[in-house]
């Protein structure tokens, strides 16, 4: 730990969509931040300040977890994903292509977060059902589609993955 300006701060070793870094950050700084503000990766999304609607889901060392809820020190070591780091250049990642082929978005927001979410909710799952999909994704809002298309994006994903 060391002191800037009163302030404390922390070298963190991490990698990010298969990027290492390493960065002194703030002691108190959210990990959605030290994404956007430090690194400017812009796609996972501030949506409430609360970790209620899930617009900021990344994965961490493989598993989605809200990034306004863990501090950026306290990824140190970790294996970090974020929407950026899905897709293969031009080829988008199939949850993607999911969500572009069957208009799983309307304004966007969120959507990286949705993604994120979906992407480990079909790990395994061969045949999942809408009403798992509903209900795994009860910790992501989504204020403009009324989700059916979601359910289907996510649903044509899991067969693609799975074939």
């Amino acid at each position: 730990m060391k002191f800037y300006g009163g302030k404390s701060v922390t070298d963190v070793a991490l990698t990010i969509n298969n990027k290492k870094h390493i960065q002194n950050v703030p002691d108190h700084m959210l990990l959605v931040d030290f994404l956007r503000e430090t690194l400017k990766l812009t796609g996972t999304h501030i949506g409430c300040d609360t970790s209620q609607c899930g617009a900021c889901v990344i994965h961490v060392n493989g598993k989605s977890i809200k990034s306004c809820t863990m501090l950026a020190v306290q990824a140190d070591g970790c294996e970090i994903t974020t929407i950026e780091g899905l897709a293969d250049g031009d080829i988008l990642h199939p949850m993607q292509q999911a969500f572009h082929e069957n208009h799983g978005l309307q304004c966007g927001f969120c959507t990286p977060g949705m993604i994120m979410t979906a992407i480990e909710l079909i790990e395994g799952n061969t045949d999942i059902t809408e009403q798992q999909i509903r209900h795994g994704l009860e910790g992501n809002l989504c204020r403009c589609t009324g989700y059916q298309n979601i359910v289907k994006s996510i649903q044509e994903a899991a067969r693609i993955e799975h074939h």
